[in-house]
């Protein structure tokens, strides 16, 4: 308002003004400017839950057919050899289906994801028999922190591409879950192999990386990282009281 004013008084359109004149000018100018930032604000505000859940939906959507895929690919060939555990395999696939192919929400109960991780486990079991193991360590009070509709999946899929599948001899998953001061931990573990498969694009991870912003923001983390023979991949979550 200052600026604005300052060439009036040089070409004559307004008159010079003492400190009280100077002071309004400067608190007209602030008032019409906190006006505008608080329009801005809300403007930007009320338009942030709709961009996050449009793109939470579209993330969600890129893992869904991959591991549905996968999934289903497994249960036809158990078909033509075991026809009894291909049956048990397609109740577990039709409970995949069934979460998946739910209505999409923001947030889920990790204990959904958990569940989930284990109908898929159980389908590649049945694929890998006794090359693969599963170790489930779980805190019950854990389950109840919020987390991106299949979040876990992509994790527990690599487990099973990167650890597992490459092995002639097999490989051992681990999922645990805790809790501390306030926070949900949940970590995926898999053996590596002498020879590893390929490194991926990490494009899985990197989606899991998103979604947990998008949901959390700063609240939640997420790392990776080799430790010997073992990899690792580790969720930190809110808790909500």
């Amino acid at each position: 308002a200052l600026v604005a004013w300052a060439p009036l008084v040089g070409i004559g359109l307004a008159d010079t003004a003492g400190g009280l004149r100077l002071a309004g000018i400067a608190l007209a100018g602030a008032g019409f400017a906190a006006l505008l930032w608080l329009w801005l604000d809300l403007r930007a505000r009320s338009a942030v839950p709709a961009d996050t859940s449009a793109r939470l939906v579209e993330l969600q959507s890129r893992i869904r057919p991959h591991f549905l895929f996968n999934a289903l690919n497994t249960a036809l060939a158990l078909v033509r050899v075991d026809p009894a555990r291909a049956e048990r395999v397609l109740e577990d696939l039709a409970e995949l289906f069934r979460v998946a192919l739910a209505e999409v929400g923001e947030s889920v109960a990790l204990a959904e994801e958990i569940e989930l991780a284990r109908a898929y486990l159980a389908i590649e079991q049945a694929r890998y028999g006794e090359r693969i193991s599963v170790d489930w360590e779980l805190d019950a009070g854990a389950g109840a922190a919020r987390v991106p509709p299949l979040v876990l999946q992509p994790l527990v899929e690599n487990a099973v591409r990167h650890g597992v599948e490459p092995a002639a001899e097999g490989g051992h998953i681990r999922i645990a879950t805790s809790q501390r001061r306030g926070q949900a931990v949940v970590t995926v573990s898999n053996t590596v192999p002498e020879r590893p498969s390929a490194p991926g694009h990490g494009m899985a991870l990197d989606n899991v990386r998103e979604r947990l912003r998008l949901l959390h923001d700063v609240a939640a983390d997420f790392e990776v990282w080799r430790e010997g023979r073992e990899f690792h991949a580790r969720l930190v979550l809110p808790l909500q009281d």
